[in-house]
């Protein structure tokens, strides 16, 4: 696998609030500290993992696509990192935008 996702890649996120307020969903990592953004590589393994990611009740969730640059700007911009996942939530890369 290549380190470097071009900018133009497109990855899958969760969308909190979707049309509304809407914003990435963010994760922490307890253990370490870090906040970050879930995001993959395949729509099928957003969709698996989000049954795992932690959420707020009351709240609507969508996965979507966006290019990769468009998610590291924002990621950067609050002081997110991102973790590439697999479908069962297994780490393949963290990148810190």
């Amino acid at each position: 696998m290549n380190n470097k996702i071009k900018a133009d890649t497109w990855v899958w996120v969760v969308v909190q609030d979707p049309g509304e307020n809407e914003h990435f969903l963010g994760q922490l990592d307890e253990e370490n500290n870090i906040s970050f953004i879930p995001a993959f590589y395949q729509k099928e393994d957003a969709q698996q993992c989000f049954t795992q990611m932690y959420r707020q009740k009351g709240k609507k969730y969508e996965i979507q696509a966006i290019f990769f640059d468009e998610l590291a700007k924002d990621a950067a911009k609050n002081e997110f990192m991102i973790f590439m996942l697999s479908a069962v939530g297994k780490i393949l890369q963290k990148i810190k935008p």
